[in-house]
């Protein structure tokens, strides 16, 4: 990750983390917060570049190619450490061993930097160790902890960091960057959407799983629109057999949201916003025989049955009932 590329994904992270090097007010103890896909670890390799370069551009952006950007990309630098969970946590030991190694002189310079992954996963071993450290810290010494579940780390831990906020990829940033690595454009939407996390979004992409759960939502659309008395008969068919755990179900109403949301989208003149571009002529055609109002129910009864699938409710029951709250309602204009 560059600064540019950093600055647009995530402008307030980056604007915060450039102008306190450039001012010379960096904290020693900085806790980037954030949900998974958003470039936290990025971020902490950048920083940990910006602060180490030996050519730097502008006496600020890293080189990439001098032997300490490079040794930094590859995890071996002397100076800069990362841990991450032995396992299920970050044990007391692995932090133990990270304050011996940084009780010591720098190898290269006067400056080190650590960076913790996952710090919510910590043991409470291993958090009292890293609260007397942080208590304590060495001069030029630079700790960046990551999480994704802010109000699992110690308040102790808390009040003595900077917290960075990285909100969620924006669709069209992370649409680009599918596009970029080969996914279609006819999917590429959808999956921005589904996720803010490149590499998950990448591994759906890929995933027949997925390509035939899209096919199936959308056929279910079809069939409620052109023959309802059929959609009861696809759900044993097609539906059942293929969306058969929880996680599965919450997924393809999440797509079957996006059916709806994408004819709103249409029916606003904003068919530059839908996540189904290969479906726009059909959508387009069905909007001349539904309202605003009779989406707008829609949208509202597969919301209902997410929130009912989170209560555990019978799955197969409540894919029928969905399918006759979607049958109806259609107000003709």
């Amino acid at each position: 990750m560059t600064w540019e590329e950093f600055e647009n994904i995530q402008p307030v992270a980056a604007t915060l983390l450039k102008n306190s090097i450039r001012r010379s007010r960096m904290a020693h103890a900085y806790l980037f917060e954030g949900g998974r896909g958003t470039g936290k670890k990025e971020a902490a390799q950048l920083l940990a570049k910006t602060l180490f370069c030996l050519q730097p551009a502008d006496d600020f952006f890293p080189c990439e190619s001098c032997s300490n950007c490079l040794r930094i990309s590859h995890g071996t630098h002397p100076d800069v450490h990362l841990v991450e969970p032995d396992g299920l946590s970050i044990k007391k030991e692995q932090i133990k061993a990270l304050q011996q190694e940084f009780s010591k002189r720098a190898v290269e310079s006067k400056r080190k930097l650590y960076m913790i992954a996952d710090a919510e996963k910590m043991s409470t071993g291993a958090a009292n160790s890293l609260l007397k450290f942080l208590e304590e810290p060495n001069p030029g010494t630079t700790a960046v902890l990551m999480t994704t579940q802010l109000h699992r780390i110690l308040p102790t831990i808390l009040s003595r960091c900077q917290v960075v906020s990285f909100k969620p990829v924006p669709p069209a940033i992370l649409k680009q960057q599918l596009i970029e690595g080969g996914v279609s454009p006819d999917l590429a939407p959808l999956l921005s959407h589904m996720t803010s996390h490149l590499e998950e979004a990448l591994e759906l992409s890929n995933d027949e799983w997925f390509a035939q759960a899209r096919k199936i939502v959308l056929k279910l659309y079809t069939t409620l629109s052109k023959s309802p008395s059929r959609a009861m008969v696809f759900l044993q068919e097609a539906w059942f057999g293929h969306f058969k755990e929880k996680n599965q179900l919450d997924l393809g109403l999440d797509l079957l949201i996006w059916i709806y949301k994408d004819l709103l989208s249409i029916h606003l003149g904003k068919q530059e916003d839908v996540v189904y571009p290969d479906q726009l002529n059909l959508f387009s055609a069905d909007l001349l025989s539904c309202s605003p109002r009779s989406l707008a129910e829609k949208l509202a009864a597969i919301l209902d049955a997410k929130k009912k699938l989170g209560a555990n409710v019978n799955q197969q029951l409540l894919m029928e009932q969905l399918v006759l709250n979607l049958q109806g309602g259609t107000v003709f204009v």
